[in-house]
């Protein structure tokens, strides 16, 4: 039902609006502040709602964070997902391009997950690994579709692990990148293209 406040008609939003809009409200303070920073106040006044109606929907931070983060996790699946008979190789640097700046643009988020996970958090540890699992299964997709590498992929029982692997090296090399590297995104890109083309090369 719509109410009208001062002239101006506002619709009350349904749950998943509701919820969508709570999501993006704290995707963006996630990227902006460190985790420890953000507070369920701030993201409930942002929305215009009662922290009570915020944590009906999450009922801890860590929840909050947590649905942030796979609602992330899928909208990068999406930008990164593969161009049927397309090669990886051509694909892979405008893939990792969108990858890294997402990372740039969210370094707090990018950081606080990992750090989470590194320290136990089992809301965040099953987000992590339903995320990667899914990044897993695109690139192994991907790779088995190539018209180049296709043939040799499906012979090769050790490629799932070496994505995994992959998967790993980009994480760390992204978290150094975060920490100061002096390194360009474009150098940060080509070394992670050199590692993934080095570990499915036939």
């Amino acid at each position: 039902m719509a109410a009208n406040q001062g002239g101006r008609t506002r619709r009350r939003l349904s749950t998943e609006e509701r919820r969508e809009q709570l999501l993006s409200v704290g995707a963006r303070l996630f990227s902006e502040n460190p985790y420890d920073d953000v507070w369920i106040e701030q993201v409930a006044e942002i929305a215009g709602v009662s922290r009570g109606l915020l944590y009906h929907y999450f009922p801890t931070k860590r929840d909050f964070f947590a649905a942030v983060v796979e609602r992330e996790s899928v909208r990068m699946l999406r930008m990164t997902a593969a161009v049927p008979g397309v090669p990886v190789r051509e694909q892979l640097a405008a893939g990792l391009d969108v990858f890294l700046a997402y990372v740039e643009e969210h370094a707090h988020g990018f950081r606080a997950f990992h750090r989470a996970d590194a320290a136990g958090d089992q809301a965040v540890r099953r987000v992590y690994q339903r995320s990667l699992a899914a990044q897993e299964r695109q690139i192994l997709a991907a790779l088995e579709a190539d018209p180049e590498l296709g043939r040799a992929a499906g012979q090769r029982p050790d490629l799932r692990i070496a994505v995994r692997g992959w998967l790993a090296f980009t994480t760390a090399v992204c978290l150094e990148w975060l920490r100061g590297a002096e390194l360009s995104r474009e150098q940060v890109r080509d070394l992670c293209a050199r590692a993934l083309l080095g570990v499915v090369a036939p």
